[in-house]
């Protein structure tokens, strides 16, 4: 969870939001507490991989758990391009989607190759970037004209814009579905789970907070929504000069680390849907090899290549957003239908994490709004169209 988001979304919500960035992120984070209690509870009752593909087919039927995995998959696959595109902006601002497509495919080739991020290597990984962060704010709370008035709520944070910034701040927050995703493989789930999910949640919450007031004590709310990398920014103004090539390595480390695991993510659920039938059945195929779902690892990189090639940051983010906020409402759904018996959390935090999910998705920008719906739709339909021939036959 503490990667791209941190380094990439500041900026576009403050864009949004204006002085009330920090109330947009306490927003966003309600909501992913909501999604969060209610995955676990779920992961405890089906501990298998696939996560809200697997609970929506058990709780509401085979098509809310269809839409939940389509969701995921069309989603994830914009985040991948957005964080290629925060890796481009921070190293090489000037050749930001040619750097976000040298990384997607030097990525998926190594997915191919079946090289996959060692526990390790992912402990590593998260102390860079906790360092970095760290430094930032260090310079940011002791640079001379760093003031907290710019933290005043204004006139410029009206409600839309509040709500838009929470949407767009929730692409930070949603990693701990991984969490959910990786049930089988989780020793006793039933209580590990449940425990790591919102713990993980309460540790980033406090980073991503202490590193937003920094950064706005530094830039002030229109600063931060001009600069096209937030964190070299606050950085470059504190005076240390110094730290921004350490920022720039810091994000480019959080952000590689992140876009190895989704697209390889991605993929997998690709493959799980294909064999499903749910997707085009070839792209359930396994490298004789490689052991790797080659075909399935070949046309997400091409995918993600292109959004990355095209797209910009704040419309990446926000596609990426509606498809997790999908995800997430109908992980809330589910958890409504369970009993007491079976772990079921109090009423009102599946009622909220639902409404939160359906507020924050359609507060988004319009653009993101109706693409991503119009996505959702096309696949609702794939569905019905496949039902029809399979029941015909």
């Amino acid at each position: 969870m503490i990667g791209a988001g941190i380094f990439a979304a500041l900026g576009p919500a403050a864009r949004s939001a204006g002085s009330g960035l920090l109330l947009g992120l306490a927003l966003a984070a309600a909501v992913a507490y909501c999604n969060a209690t209610s995955s676990a509870r779920l992961a405890a009752r089906y501990p298998a991989s696939g996560g809200t593909y697997v609970y929506g087919r058990e709780r509401l039927g085979d098509f809310w758990g269809y839409l939940a995995g389509w969701g995921f998959v069309v989603g994830e696959t914009a985040s991948c391009a957005a964080m290629a595109l925060t890796v481009g902006s921070y190293v090489w601002p000037g050749q930001a989607h040619a750097v976000a497509v040298a990384a997607v495919v030097a990525l998926t080739a190594v997915n191919y190759a079946g090289v996959q991020k060692s526990a390790l290597l992912t402990r590593v990984i998260v102390a860079v970037v906790l360092a970095v962060l760290a430094a930032v704010v260090a310079a940011a709370l002791t640079f001379g004209e760093a003031d907290a008035v710019r933290l005043d709520v204004g006139a410029d944070a009206p409600l839309g814009g509040v709500l838009q910034a929470a949407g767009l701040l929730f692409f930070a927050f949603a990693g701990y579905a991984r969490i959910a995703t990786l049930g089988e493989e989780v020793r006793d789930p039933a209580r590990t789970v449940p425990k790591a999910i919102p713990l993980a949640l309460g540790i980033t919450l406090v980073v991503y907070a202490v590193v937003a007031v920094s950064v706005l004590m530094v830039l002030g709310p229109k600063g931060l929504a001009e600069a096209a990398a937030p964190l070299s920014e606050a950085a470059r103004a504190s005076g240390a000069d110094w730290l921004v090539p350490v920022v720039r390595v810091g994000a480019a480390v959080a952000t590689l680390g992140s876009l190895l695991a989704l697209i390889l993510g991605v993929s997998r659920t690709t493959l799980a849907m294909a064999r499903d039938r749910h997707l085009p059945h070839a792209l359930a195929a396994v490298h004789p090899r490689f052991k790797v779902p080659h075909r399935a690892e070949l046309v997400v990189g091409a995918v993600v290549a292109v959004a990355a090639a095209t797209a910009d940051l704040r419309g990446a983010i926000g596609f990426s957003s509606f498809g997790v906020l999908v995800y997430y409402a109908i992980a809330n759904a589910s958890a409504w239908t369970l009993t007491p018996d079976e772990g079921r959390p109090h009423r009102l935090i599946p009622a909220a994490g639902l409404a939160g999910c359906l507020v924050l998705a359609f507060a988004l920008p319009v653009s993101s709004v109706v693409s991503r719906a119009a996505v959702i739709a096309l696949g609702a339909a794939v569905y019905g169209l496949r039902r029809a021939v399979a029941a015909r036959g």
